[in-house]
């Protein structure tokens, strides 16, 4: 399908380490013509985990976000090293960094696109389960985070109450809870009693 709305021209406005600010010129579906900005992440995004402890409980971290000048509670998560990399490695070596533990297993949930009116950024996110303390945080220097553990209905009444809104974080969140209800229905269904 062809579309009105399209882009005749494409120039580069400012480059940092990770994203490329871009100016558009667009043609929109009734002939006028408009600049818009497009940023361009050079890595392609990143990956994040739904870091689930043998009690049941998930893990996430705290930290102070300058962007939205605020402490924000989110899922472990960071950009790949590489545009190649595997986002599933991505998602392990964060969660080890930023929390200690290991996964012994991954199950990809979901992957998302962050923001589509202006980037290119997506996110992949993982089920981390098999969860081992293997060491201490190992941090960039601009990271201070703290440790948090919360069980999933907890996190879900956060959701709803608008204290967690990373984006990432809510999709995890929501998707290991669909994940959650249907294995535990199929299990109902398997014949197995329910208190």
């Amino acid at each position: 399908m062809k579309h009105r709305l399209h882009r005749t021209d494409r120039k580069l406005a400012a480059a940092g380490a990770v994203l490329e600010f871009y100016r558009d010129t667009m043609i929109l579906p009734d002939g006028e013509e408009q600049t818009w900005d497009y940023v361009h992440h050079k890595k392609g995004g990143g990956a994040c985990s739904v870091p689930v402890l043998p009690d049941g409980r998930i893990l996430l971290i705290r930290q102070f976000r300058p962007a939205v000048d605020r402490v924000t509670l989110e899922l472990p998560a960071g950009a790949k090293d590489s545009r190649g990399e595997d986002p599933m490695k991505t998602a392990a070596r964060e969660l080890e960094e930023e929390t200690g533990y290991r996964p012994s297993t991954m199950t990809k949930l979901a992957h998302i696109l962050t923001a589509v009116a202006w980037c290119n950024e997506s996110t992949d996110i993982y089920l981390a389960e098999g969860l081992e303390k293997v060491s201490g945080q190992h941090l960039d220097e601009a990271e201070e985070i703290e440790i948090c553990a919360f069980p999933l209905e907890e996190l879900c009444r956060r959701i709803y109450a608008g204290e967690i809104q990373d984006a990432k974080t809510v999709a995890g969140i929501m998707a290991y809870r669909s994940l959650f209800k249907e294995n535990n229905c199929a299990e109902g269904k398997n014949g197995e009693e329910k208190d």
